[in-house]
């Protein structure tokens, strides 16, 4: 156990002895109930092995809690209860995020939260020193959520064995895969491998727990995909019972993790699984998971309903292969909740349509879609000797966009109120930021003008009060003020591409 105290919005942690006979992951149950003076939360617990079951809380508010755990776990009929004191919450955790209003996230403690997420499908299933390179590019670039894959990934450039199988059991031979015949075993990987679906490998659930920490250290969300059709070893393939007792114990082992985020698919389109099957899982997902996490489902091609009541956000991919982020706008007022765009492209130069756009083009995509109301993800997939790249593998970042991305978060941080969205009336001419907060849109705009390279811009926007101009070079990070104006008054521009200008009211 933790002992008598955690931190609120960290884990307590029961463990206790139970039954080893038969098979502890499915013949047993286990439940904790965990009340304080606001709250009362019943979480699901797992067998973690060695004898060992666990229950996990993460606690919302400050002061005494007590428990009680019980289940068929136990040869006792007498359950396992104690008490415990939730102090203050450490440095840098502000709790889960949330949907704020209708288009924007924060934080629990209410502190906004805006997402600049980068895509590493099995980063966390590489060696130590591949997983520490990644941690450290992280910190690096202030990338503030990362997407990736509990299940190992078989695709290009992913040849390789995950260090750890979720299942017992046996993989394929992997040294009869060629480039030829790599494809094929996706067709019937059952055949292929021998797994039990019903006795999963603990180690390979506590070493990604390890790499949940290790993120929410950095101040960076988790966003788990729960499933993906990039697969030569069965796990895409499994039977409903399979898939259902799989989520039922990655809710039970990740749910208390604050910094956790839930993505049911990436390319749902491509797996064998039917809407009733997606809407069973959003179903079970907002049953068992205690906390309320986010959630999502990411399209290949066609997007999911995500008008659907158990969806708390778009995670959208790339609809054209020129245009995305510009869409941001009608997505919003169609599903009316919060926009994330995780794929629109990767800068990188591999072969792939979707995989080589320039850090300029990155960039772009990041601010159109940022100064639209939504939120961007990156990729980044550079085709080097070493063969790493960082879209699947993590390791180093080796282009030029993550190094800009920091800046445009500073940006959206100095929003008034809280998030932004577009001004339709300058959409001939470029995109105009505003804040959401109608109370605050005569006081905060920002202009930005893409790949045009306008020498000079006028404005008119109030003759009563005054406006501090300044400048945005967003490729060179650069801030310039330009001057105290009122009414009518013409900027001198550089003259390049992806400069933005912001207006702000000077205050009375």
């Amino acid at each position: 156990m933790n002992g008598d105290s955690v931190a609120r919005w960290g884990i307590y942690e029961v463990s206790v002895n139970g039954r080893t006979d038969g098979n502890p992951f499915t013949d047993y149950t286990i439940e904790g109930v965990f009340t304080g003076e606001h709250e009362t939360v019943r979480a699901d617990g797992f067998y973690d092995g060695d004898g060992v079951y666990k229950v996990r809380f993460m606690p919302s508010y400050e002061g005494k809690y007590r428990y009680m755990v019980t289940g068929s776990y136990s040869v006792s009929p007498e359950p396992v209860s104690g008490e415990f004191e939730v102090l203050p919450a450490k440095e840098g955790n502000h709790g889960p995020v949330r949907v704020a209003g209708t288009y924007h996230f924060s934080y629990a403690d209410g502190t906004p939260y805006y997402s600049l997420g980068t895509t590493c499908y099995v980063w966390e299933l590489q060696e130590d020193v591949r997983i520490a390179e990644t941690l450290e590019s992280l910190s690096e670039a202030g990338f503030n959520k990362i997407r990736f894959c509990i299940f190992p990934k078989h695709y290009d450039y992913n040849f390789g064995e995950p260090r750890s199988y979720p299942y017992e059991g046996t993989p394929m031979d992997n040294s009869v895969l060629t480039e030829d015949n790599f494809w094929g075993y996706t067709k019937n990987p059952k055949e292929n491998n021998q797994w039990d679906f019903t006795r999963f490998r603990p180690e390979h659930f506590r070493h990604i727990e390890h790499c949940i920490e290790e993120l929410s250290r950095r101040g960076v969300e988790a966003d788990l995909i729960l499933w993906h059709p990039y697969d030569r070893w069965g796990f895409s393939k499994m039977s409903k019972a399979e898939d259902d007792v799989y989520l039922n114990y990655v809710i039970a082992r990740f749910a208390a993790f604050h910094n956790v985020w839930w993505s049911l698919a990436n390319e749902y389109d491509l797996l064998e699984k039917t809407t009733e099957d997606w809407e069973r899982f959003g179903s079970i997902l907002c049953s068992r998971d205690p906390y309320g996490h986010l959630r999502s489902i990411h399209n290949c091609i066609p997007f999911y309903d995500y008008t659907r009541p158990w969806v708390t956000h778009c995670s959208i991919q790339r609809q054209d292969i020129y245009k995305t982020a510009e869409l941001t706008n009608e997505w919003r007022s169609k599903y009316k909740k919060p926009v994330v765009i995780d794929e629109m492209a990767y800068e990188g130069d591999i072969p792939h349509f979707w995989g080589n756009i320039t850090a300029e083009e990155m960039l772009r995509r990041f601010w159109e879609c940022a100064m639209r109301g939504g939120y961007p993800g990156h990729g980044e997939t550079y085709d080097r000797e070493d063969k790493v790249l960082w879209w699947s593998h993590g390791g180093k970042l080796r282009g030029e966009s993550w190094k800009r991305m920091r800046f445009l978060h500073r940006i959206l941080t100095e929003t008034p109120g809280h998030g932004l969205t577009s001004d339709a009336r300058f959409d001939y001419l470029g995109v105009m930021a505003v804040p959401e907060d109608e109370a605050e849109r005569e006081n905060y705009r920002i202009y930005y003008y893409s790949f045009m390279q306008p020498s000079s811009k006028v404005f008119h926007i109030d003759d009563t009060f005054d406006y501090e101009a300044e400048i945005i070079d967003t490729w060179n990070m650069t801030i310039e003020k330009a001057g105290v104006f009122r009414g009518k008054f013409k900027l001198h521009l550089p003259g390049r591409p992806y400069m933005a200008v912001r207006l702000r009211r000077v205050p009375e």
